[in-house]
């Protein structure tokens, strides 16, 4: 029966991540093609174990989950997993409860982990009794299939952040995971020669960002306006292997579109925005939510880095490290810096599930623990995530507190804007290959500042109706989009003229002399025009060479 095969494996995923469920209820359920779950609480040590972020899980829930097993065609249909208002709030991890928790909780997930390594094997040996009439190759390909061609949907996900007195909200009212064909359109597929690609679809509806501030009762007095308000973006996933049995593939690309991105900030919000990104650059340079979850590699490691080609501004890398606040944490002090951080997702993304998939079926077909070594030497495979925005504006607001004549009555805040930066075409370009190789690109090709009230001796158009919107700019660089044209878009997966949308496997630049011979300013700012630059991070494993530590 196929259903001894798929379902060990649909469970090992319910059962990873979700609390106080009864293995024979799910089983029985999902036999039936469909299973319904509510009130679910999430096993937060497993998602802070495996996303290894300085943060701490405070809670986390799922209103309602939903299986869809469709038995009669799981060859040509997708399983369907739905989750109806899923709610996580999250806080940064306390140094000292960090300390703390280091010893005693990897002890208790050391103890539930062996367990879960011991039991696991019998649990999947006892739901899926041998079957002589479906050949090993059969259900490796089925499994194949089934995980490949995955379909999740999210409706409703809120992520909450509290930190002191500020919250920070994301709510995405719906969120669709599906795998598509090469033309990029909802297709059952299957990974086959000789082309070896995956393609998924990742669409996010109605993305809401809020910053608010709370008192000392942990409430919100009154609402601020949204950072972001109902914007809708997709991310195109691309996945190239080397040979059909390849568990981890050899070219990764993510990259997520945006055709409209309107944010606004309020003077309230302004100093909890700059709050918040000084923990982002304190969490960059280590200072802060240091991992200690593995040892750092023996020997001497030399880096090197070299950012070419920022244009419009020359930097000192030696005045920024100058500065103790600023210095970069040793390789023993933070696990290796933030680039082993980094590269610690692609595992997680790309290897777990493969991994789980092998063992499930070899030891289905040995009917217990496999003697397959766990440690495998492969090639890291290359990463590329990119971020690519048609439009993009920031209105800077000011907020004054409207007088209610009833004292019981809540506060009103009215907001007026004020300052407005429109961009066009932005690009943000990441290339990594293992934790040796590093490369950043930013790139605008227009950036316009509008005045909208009297500010800067412009005339606003309160006092004039009649001005255009010519007149309120008082800052430009680059071209409109219309001139340039879709450059931002080069080499992308939503380019047309890309090698991936053209069957042809994708080339890198992966040497750093050719890559500076390659990304000169001059290429930058033909491709962009206002803004460019080139960020590159490069190490060396080698004792006899002296560490070369500088900026173009």
């Amino acid at each position: 029966m196929l259903e001894s095969y798929v379902t060990p494996l649909l469970m090992s995923y319910v059962n990873k991540y979700i609390k106080n469920l009864k293995p024979s209820d799910l089983q029985l359920s999902l036999w039936g093609g469909d299973v319904v779950l509510s009130k679910l609480d999430l096993k937060l040590d497993v998602l802070e174990q495996e996303l290894k972020l300085p943060f701490t899980f405070m809670s986390g829930h799922i209103h309602e989950l939903r299986i869809h097993v469709p038995w009669t065609k799981l060859g040509s249909e997708p399983v369907v997993i739905t989750i109806n208002t899923m709610e996580c709030i999250l806080k940064l991890r306390d140094g000292a409860q960090d300390d703390h928790e280091s010893g005693s909780s990897s002890t208790s997930r050391s103890v539930s982990d062996s367990s879960k390594a011991v039991a696991k094997p019998r649990r999947i040996q006892q739901a899926a009794p041998s079957d002589p009439d479906l050949p090993p190759g059969y259900v490796q390909s089925l499994i194949r299939r089934v995980v490949n061609n995955l379909n999740l949907v999210v409706n409703n996900l809120i992520l909450k952040y509290v930190e002191d007195d500020i919250v920070l909200s994301v709510n995405i009212t719906s969120a669709e995971c599906y795998t598509v064909d090469d033309m990029w359109e909802r297709a059952f597929m299957d990974i086959t020669a000789p082309e070896l690609v995956l393609r998924k679809v990742i669409n996010f509806a109605d993305c809401t960002v809020c910053l608010d501030k709370r008192n000392a009762s942990g409430k919100i007095e009154f609402y601020q306006d949204p950072l972001l308000y109902k914007c809708s973006f997709r991310t195109r996933l691309h996945f190239t292997y080397d040979n059909i049995n390849a568990k981890i593939p050899s070219v990764i690309k993510i990259q997520t579109m945006v055709e409209s991105l309107k944010l606004s900030i309020t003077d309230q919000q302004l100093p909890m925005f700059i709050r918040i990104l000084q923990l982002v650059i304190a969490l960059y340079y280590g200072e802060i939510g240091g991992h200690k979850d593995s040892e750092g590699d023996e020997g001497s490691s030399h880096v090197r880095e070299t950012a070419g080609n920022v244009s419009g501004m020359d930097v000192d890398m030696e005045s920024l490290g100058s500065d103790s606040d600023m210095q970069l944490s040793s390789p023993e002090d933070d696990d290796q810096g933030w680039v082993s951080w980094a590269w610690s997702f692609v595992p997680a993304i790309v290897g777990t599930a493969e991994e789980g998939e092998e063992g499930l079926y070899q030891q289905r077909e040995t009917g217990g623990i496999t003697n397959r070594p766990h440690h495998h030497a492969h090639k890291d495979p290359i990463v590329s995530i990119g971020f690519y925005c048609t439009k993009a504006s920031i209105v800077f607001k000011l907020t004054e507190t409207l007088s209610e004549s009833s004292y019981y009555s809540p506060q009103k805040v009215k907001s007026r804007e004020v300052l407005c930066l429109e961009q066009q075409g932005i690009t943000i370009e990441v290339l990594m290959m293992g934790e040796p190789f590093f490369d950043c690109q930013i790139g605008i090709v227009g950036c316009w500042a509008l005045c909208l009230k009297s500010i800067m001796g412009v005339r606003d158009f309160e006092e004039n109706m009649n001005r255009s919107d010519e007149d309120a700019v008082f800052f430009s660089c680059g071209e409109r989009l219309s001139s340039k044209g879709m450059t931002y878009l080069t080499h992308s997966l939503f380019d047309y003229r890309s090698p991936e949308n053209n069957g042809v496997r994708a080339e890198f630049i992966l040497d750093t002399a050719t890559h500076k011979e390659t990304y000169t300013e001059i290429a930058g700012m033909q491709r962009f025009g206002a803004f460019y630059m080139d960020y590159l991070y490069t190490m060396e494993n080698s004792s006899g060479k002296a560490t070369d530590n500088h900026l173009n």
